[in-house]
């Protein structure tokens, strides 16, 4: 009993049977209509994608009993013959078997011979990055001007490999991968051919477990049908079962992993592990998945309107509880975690060790500093529960916004000035904070114990509302600011230009851009508004002359300025001057360090 795969029974024999690959349909067949075609071309492209199919297709074309054209009739003897692989004419030669210059030389030597039935004699040379180079030299000559009845059809996964001089005798074309839309619908008209009752699922999981082949997605179905029975008539691919052969994971059950992190409970988390490890799941494709949640809560966050919809897996709540920058590190500890797996004790650990670390990795506890949403979130998620957390911590981080004008402010307490230290200090082991605690005062002092809710960390005082607001004083407003993120990212990159009836205007480089997010204004404008007297409308214009110095280029002109002190100093001392007088010694470059970053 013979059976024919999906992949060859359904391989195409016309251009137009093609699934993609429009642009090199379309070049092909102009040329072949036209009879402008030229002596070699290659094809290039990942597995799966058509290009040795439409080389025989190609080869079809130029030598059926009807004609030189895009169609060939498909019903004539040279046509059947090239469908079967039994054309005498079209020799299909395998370069990763023949890589050696006598095998080159063998092909030149009966290429001067003319065709003995069609009109061409066609050379497929597949995965021809295999060949040496000795080989590619001998083929050179010959492939730049070959006999006016040769035409040299190549085809390769990886043309990086290629000679130039190779690339430059050829019409190059390159494959695309194809997408999920078109390998879907290419199984589904193959099952609805073969008589197969399928569920949509199964057919979205084959389509997407193809990666982009539609070989692969056909070799799959043929796996999925054995697996599952399905036959003509009796039988239904059916979507749990697909998934149980693929290894792959319901979306709602990485909604759960989700909302588990997202609530820190770590004992659900390792519940939703285990529930996971009784289907043995590949632990590599759940991160993949995970990662692939992550995406679309970030597109959701970030640019709502292009995020796409998924029916198994709602990601509006996730959206509102997370914030945008704990979504990106818990991305790159996915991608980090699928790169690591290999290296884990055993697939399940390294998967389990992702996830913890993204447990472990969450924003700072502020309830001790006088408050703060990050401890609020993760209460609230764990006291609330299910899809009702995301509106409590979405409550909790809104609170957040306006947190600046009732946290108590922090002042840098005075430099102390060490006793006969040395000239360097050594680098820190981590990086001081950005601010500390103010000191404690006297018990006497009740002045000095407190400061006012509005006064910057900076210690400078900011306007008062309502007041004129000058560039100068937009960076010690700034600087007091209580922001994080990317919130902070764009105050201390924004260069004041005017405020005035409400409205303030600063500018922004053009490398800023992204920072312009609505969200990420309004939070500015909130922040703000206990200073000024009241949110104020921001605008951004382009860069302006009379644009004041931007907070985070005066943070860099001060380091700049420390750090050259701190080098005249050092170098100026004179047992360093000695030193490297007497002895030799030299300076380690970039070893300098200004006694404030120790």
């Amino acid at each position: 009993m013979s059976y024919l795969v999906l992949a060859r029974k359904w391989r195409p024999k016309r251009f137009a049977e093609l699934v993609g690959q429009e642009h090199v349909v379309r070049a092909l067949s102009n040329a072949l209509d036209s009879g402008r075609v030229h002596h070699a071309y290659l094809f290039t492209g990942t597995r799966g994608v058509g290009k040795t199919t439409i080389a025989r297709i190609f080869a079809k074309s130029l030598n059926c009993e009807q004609g030189t054209g895009a169609d060939p009739c498909g019903i004539c003897e040279t046509c059947q013959a090239i469908d079967a692989g039994r054309y005498i004419d079209l020799l299909e030669i395998d370069a990763a078997s023949n890589t050696g210059v006598d095998n080159v030389r063998d092909l030149i030597d009966n290429a001067q011979y003319m065709p003995s039935r069609g009109r061409y004699k066609v050379y497929l040379i597949d995965e021809v990055h295999m060949l040496s180079k000795p080989a590619f030299n001998a083929l050179l000559k010959t492939l730049e001007e070959p006999p006016e009845h040769v035409k040299f059809l190549f085809a390769t996964t990886d043309p990086e490999k290629l000679l130039v001089t190779v690339l430059s005798r050829c019409l190059q074309f390159n494959l695309k991968r194809l997408d999920e839309a078109q390998i879907g619908g290419q199984i589904t008209k193959i099952l609805a051919a073969e008589g197969i009752a399928a569920e949509p699922g199964a057919i979205t999981q084959l389509a997407k477990a193809a990666d982009g082949s539609l070989r692969d997605g056909l070799s799959l179905l043929d796996q999925a049908i054995a697996y599952t029975g399905a036959a003509a008539g009796a039988g239904t691919l059916a979507d749990e079962a697909v998934a149980r052969m693929l290894g792959t994971v319901d979306r709602t059950r990485i909604g759960a992993l989700l909302e588990a992190l997202a609530a820190g409970d770590g004992a659900r988390l390792m519940a939703e592990i285990e529930a996971l490890a009784e289907v043995s799941p590949d632990w590599s494709g759940v991160l993949d998945a995970l990662a692939a949640a992550l995406h679309r809560i970030q597109l959701r966050q970030l640019v709502p309107g292009i995020a796409g919809a998924d029916d198994a897996m709602d990601v509006a709540p996730l959206a509102d509880a997370l914030r945008p920058e704990l979504v990106q590190l818990w991305y790159q500890m996915a991608l980090g975690g699928r790169r690591d797996l290999p290296l884990a004790p055993s697939p399940r650990a390294g998967f389990e060790m992702s996830l913890l670390r993204m447990l472990a990795f969450r924003p700072v506890d502020g309830a001790a500093q006088g408050g703060g949403s990050e401890a609020a979130a993760p209460a609230a998620m764990s006291s609330s529960g299910g899809r009702g957390a995301a509106a409590a911590a979405r409550a909790a981080l809104e609170a957040d916004v306006a947190a600046p004008a009732r946290r108590a402010p922090t002042v840098e307490p005075a430099a102390r000035k060490p006793a006969a230290a040395p000239a360097v200090a050594p680098r820190p082991a981590t990086p001081p904070p950005q601010t500390r605690a103010p000191a404690a005062a006297p018990a006497g002092d009740a002045s000095a114990s407190r400061a006012p809710a509005s006064a910057p960390a900076s210690g400078r005082p900011a306007p008062a509302p309502g007041a004129g607001l000058d560039a100068s004083a937009w960076l010690d407003l700034v600087g007091g600011l209580v922001l994080r993120g990317p919130v902070r990212e764009l105050a201390a990159h924004a260069a004041f230009v005017d405020w005035r009836e409400g409205v303030l205007r600063l500018s922004l480089p053009a490398s800023d851009d992204h920072l312009k997010a609505p969200f990420l204004v309004s939070q500015l404008a909130q922040a703000l508004a206990p200073a000024l007297g009241d949110a104020p409308q921001i605008r951004f214009e382009e860069a302006v002359a009379s644009a004041g110095e931007t907070l985070h280029a005066r943070h860099a002109r001060e380091r700049d300025a420390r750090q050259t002190a701190a080098e005249q100093a050092f170098l100026s001392d004179p047992q360093v001057q000695r030193l490297m007088r007497q002895q030799g010694a030299r300076l380690v470059p970039d070893s300098i360090r200004p006694y404030d970053e120790g």
